[in-house]
């Protein structure tokens, strides 16, 4: 067994909770950012392939305190680290992150670590120099009011690199940011969603695939896939077959996304077809007023402009005063908006729920405005 951290967006932890409940682990500490649990090879496997809304897996090496270089060097020495990396392994400390601690340079960091490292495995190992023509092992560290938490990087590049967006507009949101805005949501697979500010399609590609039960790591690799020493390659093949055959494409979604700027529908659309859902989700050009619905107990989930450019400043009260014309013009739909804009409220009306969320260092706010729900057993088949 192992124990696990899955860092997340600030605010979304409880989203990425559920999902690790979801799949079957038990929760051992839930802190600002990331959650913790145990699980074993197969549950690295499964949080790589299965997790939505976290940003990465991280296995945990060990936690020490350390209030100067030497306590810090001494730490890092005793960790077990020939458990966890070969004497050929390609080891490194790719990123060091210091809040409230002594030690607060990242370089300085990196480097005694590693020197540490090579200290410990050199006296394990029998050997001064180490080839590194292995398997890549990343170590990521976490200072936080000098305890020193050491962990194992089995995703490599970010959870929310799924494999499907090449291109992207101005402030696209993250694929892992999506995922947990629209788990937040009363929004299911068969009910009407839309986003008239789609940009490259990522709120409505993390929703189809939701649709369709598809896994958002099928479509690329881990770092973690080379670790023989820990993962066996047949539980990765074994965990990549059922989860395929899992899949379960629906004939129809009710999917729609339109934007103004017509050089991004091409971008969301082959975004899609990476993703293989294009299928289910239309996508078309048009501006926020266009868009219009006669049918009841849909959904707006969208990502709005919010002065990220200069020239857009003087131009959101027009643009957020169209949206909400066009909320006020649905029947019993539910809207959810996020905005780094403070003003938005003024224009959008006042939210029954405002949810503070960072989208890395920038604050960030979502807006609901939740309507009436659907009779029981209500179903309604019809198109926009």
């Amino acid at each position: 067994m192992y124990e696990l951290m899955a860092p997340c967006h600030f605010g979304l932890e409880a989203v990425l909770k559920r999902e690790i409940y979801d799949l079957g682990y038990e929760i051992t500490m839930v802190e600002d950012g990331h959650v913790c649990y145990e699980a074993d090879d197969q549950g690295i496997v499964l949080s790589n392939l299965c997790l939505r809304t976290a940003e990465r897996v991280l296995v945990v090496v060990g936690r020490f305190t350390a209030t100067d270089y030497e306590s810090f060097f001494q730490g890092m020495k005793a960790l077990p680290w020939e458990r966890y990396i070969p004497s050929d392994g390609r080891f490194w400390i790719t990123k060091a992150t210091t809040v409230k601690s002594a030690l607060f340079s990242p370089s300085d960091l990196q480097r005694v670590g590693k020197k540490a490292m090579v200290k410990r495995m050199s006296e394990v190992y029998g050997i001064e120099r180490f080839p590194e023509t292995g398997p890549s092992y990343p170590v990521r560290l976490f200072l936080y009011k000098n305890v020193v938490t050491v962990t194992l990087d089995s995703s490599g590049e970010a959870l929310h690199k799924r494999g499907y967006r090449k291109k992207t507009g101005p402030a696209p949101i993250s694929e892992t940011l999506a995922s947990a805005l629209l788990m937040l949501t009363p929004w299911r697979e068969g009910r009407i969603l839309a986003d008239p500010f789609c940009g490259s399609g990522t709120f409505l590609i993390e929703a189809a695939q939701m649709a369709a039960n598809m896994a958002p790591g099928l479509g690329r690799d881990f770092v973690s896939m080379e670790w023989e020493n820990l993962i066996s390659k047949d539980i990765w093949k074994e965990e990549r077959k059922w989860l395929k055959a899992a899949v379960d494409m629906p004939e129809r979604a009710y999917l729609y996304g339109s934007d103004i700027d017509r050089t991004m529908i091409p971008v969301a659309r082959e975004n899609a077809r990476r993703a293989g859902v294009e299928k289910l989700i239309r996508f078309k050009t048009a501006d926020v007023s266009e868009f219009s619905s006669d049918r009841p107990f849909g959904f707006i989930v969208t990502n709005p402009p919010y002065g990220e450019r200069l020239s857009e400043t003087e131009e959101l009260p027009d643009i957020y005063s169209r949206l909400s014309t066009v909320y006020r013009g649905l029947d019993r739909w539910s809207m959810y908006v996020i905005s780094a804009w403070e003003d938005a409220p003024k224009y959008l009306g006042k939210p029954a729920k405002n949810r503070k969320i960072y989208n890395g260092m920038m604050k960030t706010y979502f807006y609901q405005y939740p309507g009436m729900k659907p009779p029981k057993g209500y179903f309604d088949d019809r198109d926009l």
